[in-house]
């Protein structure tokens, strides 16, 4: 494999092994606890700031339930091209698609969240370090950020603080929602370089339903 290869391998590694904790309903303090790794050390990796070991990914594929294959981007996906990084899918949810390749400064990353039949529960939130831009591409993001309760539609866009808690969950009825989300582990954040124009204010939700029935 060409150094390229492996720098984007492990630049990929954070946002998937991060994904993967999400999905496994825990946090950094009880995977330090299953591990013996310690929360410092899955913090850096997670946010990039740290390549991860083989013996870390080994334990933490197993604690994840998660092949090292799809760690790696590695794992066979159905697609009509060949794809330099390929992305992370938990089965029927939320599949995280990583744009670049290289540890350090902003990372991008495109998710995608299928189809719900039923209105989500609010989000179970998270916080960590670092500073995050989202942009909705397509159906209807629901953001639990702190306490409030946004609803998001293409063109959106939200920017915070990750040591805030948050989190996300799709409120398309019928169909998926997909984002980009840029983030820096150490609050990198980007830069614009033209005056901002006045946009859609992102719209407040009743927590149980978060606008399910609400249409575009």
């Amino acid at each position: 494999m060409a150094v390229d290869d492996v720098d984007g391998t492990l630049a990929a590694m954070g946002p998937r092994l991060r994904a993967a904790r999400e999905h496994h309903g825990t946090t950094l303090t009880r995977v330090s606890c299953a591990t013996g790794i310690s929360t410092s050390t899955l913090s850096r990796i997670e946010t990039g700031r740290r390549k991860p070991t083989l013996e870390v990914l080994l334990q933490l594929s197993k604690e994840y339930g998660v092949s090292l294959d799809e760690l790696a981007g590695t794992a066979p996906v159905p697609t009509a091209e060949p794809r330099a990084t390929a992305p992370l899918s938990f089965g029927d949810d939320k599949v995280v698609l990583p744009l670049t390749r290289y540890v350090g400064g902003l990372h991008a990353h495109k998710h995608v969240l299928p189809a719900l039949e039923d209105p989500p529960a609010r989000p179970r939130q998270v916080s960590h370090d670092g500073y995050e831009w989202l942009c909705v591409l397509y159906g209807r993001l629901w953001l639990a950020l702190g306490d409030q309760d946004l609803i998001l539609t293409p063109g959106d866009v939200a920017e915070f603080d990750t040591r805030t808690p948050h989190g996300v969950a799709n409120t398309s009825p019928g169909g998926p929602v997909e984002y980009l989300v840029m983030f820096g582990p150490q609050g990198e954040r980007p830069r614009p370089r033209t005056p901002p124009t006045a946009g859609r204010a992102s719209r407040r939700t009743d927590r149980a339903q978060a606008g399910w029935e609400e249409q575009p």
